[in-house]
């Protein structure tokens, strides 16, 4: 296969595999789970694998063809736009995380959580950073919340840090901004934002009541809900804020499902062997290059 074939089955994989999405809530969390990664990360994965063995290859060799010297630029180009935007990025998370500390009025200790504290009216609470993500809270939320209230949203933003959602997220993001330009690319976003926000729900409601975790979802989303305000933050109520109130009311049905059935076990920590062999077709380009002569 000539390196402008490789290029064009790159693309036309990827978009023929976004445009095919349907999204539905059927089979259950696990198959919902895996089926919003796989969709979302697949066609992306696919296009930087082509770039890369497009650009290892170079414009030279008996499958470079007539448009070697075009794929070649094709892939630099792709290449450098990708790293042009991890690096605005990574920015993006370094400078929220500089505002979270500069902003904050004091460090203090929430049920055995370290938090900063925002001088903020709304109530307001998000994990902070990416890897040792930290606790943020508005001045609102300690003074509008009792204390059951209080306790179980730090158990759901306990759950974001468990999981590691701020990592996620960060590495999800930068796929989502390269590659927005895919069908689909913002519908399987709210669809991962939902399933993470669910997870979480379902990892707290398993340490403290399931209904104060719902009646404090009501009361922080009552007050208005914050927009996301910077990169890193993975909050609260920031996940209902686009969706007029379709994503509210499910995080609520699913933690009042569990009041009512008792413990479950929360959603996958990842896709299943089934779902990295799907993800592992993201690397057959790079096979091409060992042949390249």
């Amino acid at each position: 296969m000539s390196h402008l074939g490789m290029l064009l089955l790159g693309l036309g994989l990827s978009w023929l595999w976004r445009v095919q999405v349907r999204l539905d809530k059927g089979g259950g969390w696990s198959r919902r789970w895996q089926r919003a990664w796989i969709h979302f990360l697949l066609p992306p994965l696919l296009l930087l694998t082509t770039a890369l063995a497009l650009a290892w290859m170079g414009p030279w060799g008996q499958m470079a063809g007539v448009g070697g010297w075009f794929c070649y630029g094709c892939a630099l180009l792709l290449l450098a736009v990708a790293g042009g935007v991890a690096l605005h990025w990574i920015w993006e998370y370094w400078r929220s995380y500089r505002r979270a500390h500069l902003q904050a009025l004091a460090h203090v200790d929430l049920h055995g959580s370290p938090a900063y504290v925002l001088d903020l009216e709304i109530p307001f609470a998000a994990q902070v950073g990416v890897w040792n993500a930290q606790l943020v809270v508005s001045r609102g939320l300690l003074e509008q919340l009792d204390d059951e209230h209080l306790r179980a949203v730090i158990a759901h933003e306990e759950a974001h840090r468990h999981y590691r959602d701020t990592l996620w997220m960060f590495g999800v993001g930068w796929l989502r901004r390269l590659t927005g330009w895919l069908p689909n690319t913002e519908a399987l976003w709210q669809e991962l934002l939902t399933l993470r926000e669910l997870r979480a729900d379902r990892w707290a409601a398993q340490r403290v009541d399931p209904l104060l975790l719902g009646e404090a979802l009501l009361q922080v989303v009552g007050y208005g809900v914050v927009e996301q305000p910077a990169a890193a933050w993975v909050g609260f109520a920031m996940a209902v804020s686009s969706d007029s109130g379709q994503r509210l009311q499910e995080r609520i049905d699913a933690l009042l499902q569990q009041a009512e059935s008792g413990p479950v076990d929360p959603l996958p920590h990842s896709s299943s062997i089934r779902g990295w062999a799907w993800l592992g077709l993201a690397l057959l380009p790079l096979l091409a290059i060992p042949f390249h002569t």
